[in-house]
């Protein structure tokens, strides 16, 4: 049970701050047709660029912001060349609510 409440404390800290939170929902935006169906060879989601576009943040907050996310689990990362591709990753963002249900 300590390590299952360690990993929601873990979760809970990455979606504790408003800007990760508008990053997911930046990566939500993007729509379940592009996690299926990458156009001309890329990857789905998001790169840094385009968050950064999204939320006005420079390119090294948005680094630090999306390694937090990735460590927590809540963000998928694929690297592809010298750029990195996220995407939301919506089985773990369905274990954290149904954490959050069960244990509060």
């Amino acid at each position: 049970m300590t390590t299952a409440l360690t990993s929601l404390d873990h979760t809970l800290h990455a979606i504790a701050d408003p800007t990760r939170r508008r990053i997911l929902v930046a990566l939500k935006q993007r729509g379940p047709a592009a996690a299926t169906a990458p156009a001309a060879g890329k990857p789905a989601g998001l790169c840094a660029g385009d968050i950064e576009e999204r939320v006005h943040l420079s390119q090294p907050t948005i680094s630090h912001h999306m390694a937090i996310l990735t460590k927590s689990g809540l963000v998928d990362a694929i690297k592809q060349g010298q750029w990195r591709w996220y995407r939301r990753n919506e089985k773990a963002l369905r274990r954290l609510v149904k954490s959050l249900r069960t244990q509060l």
